[in-house]
């Protein structure tokens, strides 16, 4: 029986080929995880939310770990949060802790103080601010070269028959931020609505707290789990 070496030759050559596509693909996935993540530095910029996200179990400790797992060794995220700041508080501290850091990214978290304080501290910032000083703080980011991801307030309160505290004012300044993004070609992490989504799949009993809150406005650990991933995802885009 004779050897068939032209039907061997080919088998080699198709394994070959298999093993070089292989080869390429994972190297591919490589090169663009790397590309989106690797060497950055990125400041999270905000209130309590991100002021308590750096502790364990917080969203940007979440996020770190996530890194970790996908062995991203560079990339650097920074928390610059302070519990009970508004947007005019960002606007006075962003040359100090944004700017002189020389970030590659910054995420703008912030709105919720804006309008919860107009009940608990009757300091909160009207809507005409609120829309200068963000806008004002962007543009000095822009300025500097430095990529920006909005996102958009949260809640107070998690009931879903709209009975909160400031369902239509936080919609309000959810929809200023969202103007902004489209406005700079920006991208956006809806958490307005991406929270209101999650409510009404999983808040049956209308509860005011206990779902992504623990107290109706700071993050549960399911809360800083959603966040994290939501945040892991518009990162990608920017």
């Amino acid at each position: 029986m004779l050897f068939n070496h032209t039907y061997l030759f080919t088998a080699i050559t198709d394994k070959l080929i298999w093993i070089f596509l292989l080869v390429a693909v994972v190297l591919v996935i490589s090169f663009l995880k790397d590309k989106r993540m690797k060497g950055r530095k990125i400041i999270f910029f905000g209130d309590s939310l991100t002021e308590y996200g750096v502790n364990k179990g917080g969203y940007l400790y979440l996020m770190k770990r996530m890194l970790k797992d996908q062995q991203i060794t560079d990339c650097n995220l920074i928390g610059a949060g302070i519990a009970g700041n508004k947007v005019t508080d960002l606007q006075e501290r962003l040359i100090r802790d944004v700017i002189s850091k020389s970030p590659d990214v910054v995420v703008i978290w912030i709105g919720i103080n804006d309008v919860w304080h107009k009940y608990s501290h009757a300091n909160g910032t009207d809507e005409d601010t609120f829309n200068k000083t963000y806008r004002n703080i962007v543009k000095q980011l822009l300025a500097d070269n430095i990529k920006i991801l909005l996102v958009t307030p949260g809640v107070i309160g998690e009931k879903t028959d709209r009975s909160n505290l400031a369902d239509d004012e936080l919609d309000a300044y959810s929809q200023l931020i969202r103007n902004v993004a489209a406005d700079y070609h920006l991208p956006l992490c809806d958490m307005r609505h991406l929270f209101s989504l999650y409510e009404k799949e999983n808040n049956h009993a209308n509860a005011e707290a206990g779902i992504l809150t623990h107290d109706s406005v700071h993050l549960s650990d399911a809360g800083n789990k959603f966040v994290a991933e939501e945040m892991w995802k518009a990162l990608k885009a920017v």
